[in-house]
């Protein structure tokens, strides 16, 4: 089981200190896929950093010019092109100034399945590129370390801030939920690397995008894995039962999960058998597909 943490305290569009380098408002755009709603986190004091300004919302631009009044905002990160993290980038620079850093995504066309709720910000472009992670950022105070985890997006980035062991894992780890990998953007096989690269890098704290911190890192990320692994076993089974589509293996292995969030986890079923099928494991005539017929490999 996967130890959630679910529980968080705060205002919407109120400023909170939430430990001494890291300062978070809540944009008050709660649903299936955002929880509570979008957590803009404000790195340093005086030259500050803001990661991940959300969806553009002006109500949401106003929150965050107000909870840095009197300070400079020199960095706009963004963790990845959802349109739940990174459209109010432009209108926040346009007040400020401030230079965005990211990584810009190659333009994907979905299949006619189910789509993501939380929608594409395609015209996503920042002015520097920090694909492939590495690229140091620095303010007076502070240091934040890009690290390139695909697989919940091709361009996903978490950030490292050194003085406090801390981690701005994005979507791709989150207290509340697992996350969607949703091809062929979204990738298991890299969605499982990126996992086990922020579990060796042994950080004291994540401050996911949606909900609160997972303080307990490395139980927290062997849980989220051991359950991506059962997943696997499930969907195995199914096959093995003779069941061949997803439609028809998603409300059973996902009878626990909100049903608005069953399409989502169509798509993360399908990246799934991809890997599968990338394995030798599973075989499918054609390219694996949401309507795809799978079969055990014999």
């Amino acid at each position: 089981m996967i130890p959630y943490v679910r529980e968080m305290a705060f205002e919407y569009g109120v400023v909170d200190q939430v430990s001494p380098l890291i300062r978070r408002v809540v944009a008050n755009n709660p649903g299936p896929f955002t929880f509570l709603g979008t957590g803009t986190y404000i790195i340093g004091h005086g030259q500050v950093a803001v990661i991940d300004p959300g969806p553009d919302m002006d109500e949401h631009l106003e929150a965050i010019l107000a909870a840095t009044a009197g300070e400079q905002i020199t960095h706009i990160l963004i963790t990845h092109h959802h349109a739940d993290h990174s459209p109010l980038a432009e209108p926040l620079k346009a007040r400020t100034g401030a230079t965005i850093y990211g990584c810009a995504v190659a333009a994907h066309d979905e299949d006619d399945g189910p789509q993501m709720e939380a929608g594409h910000d395609l015209a996503f472009k920042p002015d520097v590129s920090l694909c492939g992670g590495g690229a140091v950022l620095e303010g007076p105070g502070w240091t934040l370390q890009a690290i390139a985890t695909p697989g919940h997006t091709s361009n996903h980035l978490c950030y490292a801030l050194k003085e406090e062991r801390a981690l701005f894992s994005g979507d791709h780890i989150m207290g509340w939920s697992t996350t969607v990998v949703s091809p062929p953007d979204g990738d298991m096989t890299a969605y499982m690397d990126s996992l086990q690269l922020i579990r060796d890098a042994d950080f004291q704290v994540l401050w996911p995008t949606h909900g609160p911190p997972v303080r307990e890192v490395a139980p927290f990320i062997d849980a989220y894995m051991a359950h991506r692994r059962a997943r696997e076993a499930q969907v195995l089974k199914a096959l093995s039962e003779g069941h061949s589509r997803i439609k028809e293996m998603v409300p059973a292995l996902y009878a626990d999960v909100d049903p608005r969030l069953h399409p989502a986890a169509a798509r993360s079923m399908l990246g799934c058998l991809i890997a599968l099928v990338q394995r030798g494991v599973v075989t499918t005539q054609g390219e694996p597909g949401l309507d795809a017929e799978y079969r055990l490999a014999s």
